[in-house]
């Protein structure tokens, strides 16, 4: 996903000692769970201040955990996690942005969720190349331990860990690792299993700009095709056949021998995500394009929008994709200029129906005088797929929230939905990266079988986990 102009600004930033703190110790097995860093049953939360001022170095970033209870996410379980803590690889140093690139899977097969760290701006040495892919290690007391990816190793590394995903590509039961550069020509699949120093069964090299005309920008992965082996989505730019550039993406499918196998186009955008919104067992795949129609954005729309393409036996279905807009019947509020709706997307369960349901950042919304406040709105999964009608639109200023809506929030920068506390319904886990002049904070929405609730709402900050004070885009990532 690009990062806006405001993304690249890290000033009046503030020391911080960042150092791991203790999460809670499973006591029994581990539970095998995704997005368990310590293998006791729920789901945890990694959020990204990649901005931060770490060790006296401006924008060498931190990473903190949340662990999850049976009351949902407990923020006195914590960890943060940077370059100056001890176990993890490399130094704290301005612009390496540690944090800004995240994703999870178990790597090493123990039943505990890993959790991966692009870093994709940091030097190699003296050798012009750029990019280290860490991953830290789960285990019963959380995240402990980490290793940079060693060898096999890409021809290229410029930024390589700009983009991540991870799933089971080959279907061999071993998760594997989708690492992306930055206009470097390869895609590169670390197949599993990846030993905790850093070794990977094998490397497959696959150059998406020669097969299809789409570089490799962002990386989702999902189960599309049912097929037992897990699909990966690319998303980039595509000329067209004026010379100028468009957001498109192609889905490629899983194979035996972890060379992924190029489908067909469809729409672009700069977030997405892979679930069964009308539960027929395949995956659907949903883009958000947040920039509004344009020449080059057909798939825009007016203040942005989001495409469900839906998934069958063969890839994708031959049903016609469907687009949502603000000005979708059921949506809350109007489709307008720089709304930026479909900015961040996620995908989960929010009222235990059984339908996956999406949230989306606008995060770019404005309320009168207040400027790029922004808004998320929950849009609801069914049997005759992703709908409009009971959408709910949640914001600073919508009643029970905490806080208020103030220009250049960006709330809903990033939107997370995940069942913390092991009910059967996913909770919304939202951020706004310039909260607090770019300090940033995260809310937490609970979830009920009316689905997402503004009442018992709550919002922290870096500080409330420990980190440092001052410009830090807290929550400009959300993974778990």
């Amino acid at each position: 996903m690009p990062k806006r102009t405001t993304l690249l600004l890290a000033t009046a930033l503030t020391t911080g000692l960042l150092t791991a703190l203790p999460a809670a110790t499973a006591t029994a097995a581990p539970s095998g769970l995704a997005g368990d860093f310590n293998g006791d049953g729920y789901r945890d939360l990694a959020i990204a201040a990649p901005v931060a001022k770490i060790s006296g170095k401006t924008g060498a970033g931190y990473v903190a955990v949340v662990y999850g209870t049976k009351n949902g996410l407990d923020t006195t379980k914590r960890q943060i996690i940077s370059q100056a803590t001890t176990g993890v690889p490399g130094n704290p140093s301005s612009g390496d942005y540690f944090g800004d690139r995240l994703t999870t899977g178990d790597l090493d097969g123990d039943g505990y969720t890993d959790l991966v760290v692009g870093v994709h701006s940091e030097p190699v040495g003296t050798t012009g190349d750029s990019g280290n892919v860490t991953v830290l290690w789960g285990g019963a007391s959380g995240l402990k331990g980490a290793s940079n990816l060693s060898s096999p190793l890409p021809r290229y590394r410029n930024e390589l860990g700009w983009a991540l995903a991870a799933g089971d590509f080959d279907g061999d039961g071993h998760t594997d690792l989708a690492v992306g550069n930055v206009a470097a020509p390869e895609l590169n699949i670390f197949r599993g299993p990846i030993t905790r120093k850093g070794k990977a069964a094998s490397l497959v090299g696959i150059d998406t700009s020669t097969q299809t005309g789409i570089n490799t920008d962002k990386i989702i992965a999902g189960e599309v095709n049912g097929d037992g082996r897990t699909d990966l989505l690319v998303m980039g730019q595509e000329e067209t056949a004026s010379g100028d550039y468009r957001t498109r993406s192609v889905l490629y499918t899983g194979s035996a021998t972890g060379t992924l196998k190029a489908g067909k186009k469809l729409a672009g955008g700069y977030d997405a995500a892979i679930a069964d919104v009308n539960k027929d067992g395949y995956g659907d795949i949903v883009t958000g394009n947040f920039l509004e129609k344009s020449a080059t954005e057909p798939n825009g729309g007016l203040g942005g929008a989001v495409t469900v393409t839906y998934g069958a036996a063969g890839g994708l279905s031959s049903r016609t994709p469907v687009r949502i807009t603000q000005d979708t019947a059921g949506v809350p509020e109007k489709g307008e200029k720089n709304d930026g709706f479909g900015w961040s997307l996620s995908a989960g369960d929010v009222n235990g129906d059984g339908y996956a349901d999406i949230a989306v950042g606008a995060d770019t919304e404005t309320f009168g005088a207040k400027k790029q406040a922004g808004t998320v709105t929950v849009l609801r999964g069914s049997a005759s797929g992703l709908t409009g009608s009971g959408a709910k639109l949640f914001s600073q200023d919508t009643t029970a929230v905490p806080g208020t809506a103030q220009s250049q929030d960006f709330f809903g920068s990033a939107v997370r939905l995940t069942d913390t506390n092991h009910d059967g319904r996913a909770e919304l886990v939202a951020s706004a990266y310039g909260e607090g002049r770019g300090a940033g904070a995260v809310w937490l929405f609970r979830s009920t079988a009316s689905g997402v609730q503004a009442g018992g709402s709550k919002t922290f900050t870096g500080t409330t986990l420990g980190g440092p004070s001052g410009t830090a885009y807290f929550g400009d990532v959300l993974e778990g």
